[in-house]
């Protein structure tokens, strides 16, 4: 298949052979993005910094097909925050293609054509992370990274690679559908799984003074809180109704 194809080859190009499970949500970007604003130090204005330092074990969260609610904090500001960020958000995206391409092809137009939509705009998206990474931070690993616990969130030396557990937390993905069930699967877990980027796009724009990043978290929240109320309204037309649905309409702001 083409796009799971091409899916294959994205990954491939952020992670070494030894973890093509790994992966990567949404949004076109410019070719040419700017870098930082001060690199040195983009993070000084952050006084608030919270005291995450890596990402927890899951929380647990009511869900079809078990799309827990996880933390997905990738710690305090500092100079190696952006990386972070954007390894976090590669594998969270990677898990939005993975969600996707399980209503490809079948008989369900309008979950179908969303699916081919975010699938599109998150592997468009994970391209422009893969080359800001690569020009930002040329000596970094070519493996995803997270701050270890109680690591220096200013040096290459308090990262470490990201765990399965990690990577897992960040995808989203959960238990696969049983056949049958995966319009419903989709549509629950892809609105928690926005939830989730809802709450990645404002951490960054709490924690990170890189224009680039800011720009694409708030081109996130504006697609994805959009796409949320259109998931409410097919799972609604389903049957599908739940408070759990509206756990992130405080994060529809922009500021």
């Amino acid at each position: 298949m083409p796009k799971l194809l091409l899916a294959l080859l994205v990954l491939a190009s952020v992670v070494p052979a030894s973890a093509q499970h790994q992966g990567h949500e949404h949004h076109a970007m410019p070719e040419n993005a700017p870098m930082h604003e001060g690199h040195g130090d983009h993070h000084q204005h952050h006084q608030h910094q919270h005291h995450d330092h890596h990402q927890s074990e899951p929380t647990g969260h009511e869900g079809h097909g078990d799309h827990s609610s996880h933390n997905h904090s990738v710690g305090p500001a500092g100079a190696t925050y952006d990386l972070r960020w954007l390894d976090a958000m590669n594998q969270h995206h990677t898990g939005a293609l993975r969600m996707s391409e399980y209503v490809f092809g079948i008989g369900a137009p309008g979950p179908a054509h969303l699916a081919h939509s975010i699938w599109r705009d998150q592997a468009t998206e994970i391209k422009a992370m893969i080359r800001w990474r690569k020009a930002w931070y040329p000596q970094a690993p070519v493996y995803p990274v997270s701050l270890k616990p109680g690591g220096d969130p200013d040096a290459m030396t308090g990262l470490q690679r990201m765990s399965d557990e990690q990577i897992a937390m960040m995808q989203m993905v959960g238990t696969p559908p049983a056949s049958g069930e995966q319009v419903d699967w989709f549509l629950e877990g892809m609105l928690y799984h926005h939830g989730g980027a809802l709450e990645m796009a404002h951490e960054a724009l709490d924690r990170s003074s890189n224009t680039t990043i800011r720009r694409l978290s708030r081109d996130i929240i504006l697609a994805q809180r959009q796409e949320i109320i259109l998931l409410r309204r097919m799972l609604a037309s389903r049957g599908l109704s739940k408070p759990s649905y509206y756990n992130y309409d405080h994060l529809f702001r922009l500021s």
